[in-house]
């Protein structure tokens, strides 16, 4: 069923699509298996969106832990700072930090990065200093702030070197949404899913470079 998507609608569509963009690129960026991304918006603008990322991986070490870890944080943190990236690619496109900060602390989904977030960085400190006194509280902020303040940072620099890919791949996403047929009542729901195997076939998805955090 074919219907026009009202302006408010497509707004919002654009900018959950980055947020699900921005996880899908990164991850496969820094190494992450990845699947389907899918985003549906409703009339009234309620949405939800994912994108498949396999936490599958060989970690023979602590080392390796560590690196997994960080760039498990990376991707989480991606989507938030995605979405604040225009609509319209453009050379030099940069996040607003400040409104990325904003959506991972509020109530539009991305809340549910920021805990995963928060457990991870406990989780890596916990590894980097494995000799903290737990009453050292000063300390251990100190501490997260830096590993922060780091996963911020690079997160950052790949969404903005990516941030060309991620757009165009949103473009395709929200391109693809049509209205669902509702029985008994009337349509008011978007809805589209790429598949992992739609997506392999993209020329964007396949000229993603490996990265490193």
């Amino acid at each position: 069923m074919s219907k026009k998507m009202p302006p408010a609608v497509r707004a919002r569509a654009w900018e959950i699509a980055h947020h699900e963009m921005g996880h899908y690129v990164v991850a496969r960026a820094l190494g992450f298996a990845t699947g389907s991304v899918s985003l549906t918006v409703t009339m009234d603008l309620r949405h939800h969106g994912g994108a498949s990322v396999s936490l599958v991986r060989a970690i023979s070490s602590i080392e390796a832990m560590k690196q997994h870890l960080e760039a498990r944080m990376i991707v989480l943190l991606a989507g938030a700072m995605a979405q604040t990236l225009p609509a319209k690619s453009s050379a030099g496109q940069r996040v607003d930090k400040s409104k990325a900060t904003a959506i991972l602390k509020g109530e539009q989904g991305a809340e549910q990065d920021y805990a995963k977030i928060r457990e991870l960085q406990h989780l890596l400190r916990n590894l980097l200093y494995p000799e903290t006194d737990p009453a050292a509280s000063e300390r251990i902020t100190a501490e997260l702030k830096i590993l922060t303040d780091r996963a911020w940072q690079r997160t950052q620099d790949i969404v903005e070197e990516l941030s060309g890919t991620i757009t165009e791949l949103a473009a395709a996403l929200v391109g693809g949404m049509v209205i669902v047929e509702q029985w008994g009542r009337a349509a008011d729901t978007f809805e589209v899913v790429l598949t992992g195997q739609m997506l392999e076939r993209l020329r964007a998805v396949q000229a993603i470079p490996v990265l490193h955090i």
